[in-house]
């Protein structure tokens, strides 16, 4: 969680970098794009590296990876030292995506059944929801704002490195790590009729969440009339923060039940976004990003509880880099895409489109979630061999 933290504490200072560098939206958006872009390729080719190396020492590449890109930030006057430290932290993101979430399923405990779906699913948005308010509190209330957030961040980063290290490896070294490397996402074939929906779900969500990475200061600033740090730190952590609530009150439901439902609340979480701009509301938007917000734990908490079930233990580093690429892409593409818009479109037109693209998904996950059969949930040695492999 904590590289996560460390990829948002760039965010409450965007509004200074703004006024005093005089960076743009589009560059903001560039640079989210990049972090995003960044995390997929080390999913792509670094994905797989801990089931031949081992999980501890991609782990701990992760953490110091993070802690560079952080440190990196401390330089910022212009575009490229940002560019620079978001590029370092996406690699770190996705290599934590991949070796530290499959350390996390090796290790965890078998009940709560939702706890491990929860983890892997949420702790990249709680981790940013953490990155950011503690960024935020420091940045307005601080000394150094520019610079002793990204410091004591690296130094937690630092030092959850030498806690990896202290702990037991969960995982043989293999031969094959060079070829490991080849970009490819492979997918156990026993998960892929239930992936068209969870996909649906992944690139939706974080779409909303690449949405106010790029633009909670602009959205703070522009309609909400403020330029507090904390408040635009509280409008990017209301999307992001209580999708830790949805791995309970999923686990509750059967796991199709839980994913229509998510995405219904997604829906409506997208029209309270319009409404508030209109409105200039912060208390409206911020109430519509919670309910977001857990929608989109409810969804990624239910479809890992579909998927993860499916792999072996051999599969799921593998798996869990399909699921991160699909949702990381679902997040930089759409925001690429608006922060050329920037230059002709308001925001509140962008809103739209991103409240079009989750009806899209709503209609497709309402009319395709199903639960797997209870004999899917052990995958034989057949099931196990029978992969599809997507080059990339």
């Amino acid at each position: 969680m904590g590289v996560f933290a460390a990829g948002s504490t760039a965010i409450p200072l965007f509004t200074t970098y703004r006024t005093v560098d005089g960076l743009t939206d589009a560059d903001f958006s560039v640079v989210t794009v990049a972090y995003f872009l960044c995390a997929v390729l080390s999913l792509l080719v670094l994905g797989r590296l801990s089931d031949h190396l081992g999980r501890r020492p991609v782990s701990i590449a992760a953490l110091l990876l993070a802690a560079a890109g952080t440190l990196t930030l401390t330089t910022v006057h212009g575009l490229w030292p940002l560019l620079i430290g978001r590029m370092l932290q996406g690699i770190a993101a996705g290599l934590a995506a991949s070796a530290i979430a499959a350390y996390a399923v090796d290790t965890a405990p078998r009940n709560p059944k939702w706890l491990v779906a929860t983890v892997t699913s949420m702790a990249p948005s709680f981790g940013l929801s953490i990155g950011v308010f503690g960024s935020a509190i420091l940045v307005e209330f601080a000394p150094a704002p520019r610079v002793l957030v990204f410091v004591i961040v690296a130094g937690l980063l630092l030092v959850c490195a030498g806690g990896i290290a202290a702990h037991p490896e969960t995982v043989r070294r293999n031969p094959g790590a060079r070829r490991s490397m080849v970009p490819r996402l492979t997918l156990p074939a026993s998960v892929r009729p239930f992936m068209p929906v969870a996909a649906a779900i992944f690139i939706s969500t974080w779409a909303f969440g690449g949405y106010v990475t790029a633009f909670a200061p602009s959205v703070a600033s522009g309609y909400l009339h403020s330029t507090s740090p904390v408040i635009a730190a509280a409008v990017f952590a209301s999307y992001q923060a209580p999708g830790v609530l949805g791995g309970p009150l999923s686990g509750k439901l059967r796991p199709a039940t839980a994913q229509r439902l998510a995405m219904g609340l997604v829906v409506i979480a997208a029209a309270g976004f319009i409404a508030s701009l209109l409105a200039g509301s912060a208390v409206l938007f911020i109430a519509a990003g919670i309910l977001g917000g857990i929608g989109m734990g409810m969804g990624m908490s239910s479809s890992m509880r579909i998927l993860l079930p499916l792999a072996t233990p051999a599969q799921r580093a593998g798996l869990l880099a399909v699921i991160y690429a699909m949702s990381y892409l679902g997040a930089a593409i759409p925001s690429l895409i608006a922060g050329q818009l920037t230059r002709t479109l308001t925001l509140l037109d962008i809103t739209v489109g991103y409240a079009a693209l989750a009806a899209v998904a709503g209609v497709i996950v309402l009319i395709g979630a199903r639960n797997p059969a209870a004999r899917a949930s052990h995958p034989t040695a057949a099931d196990a061999s029978a992969t599809e492999d997507v080059h990339g």
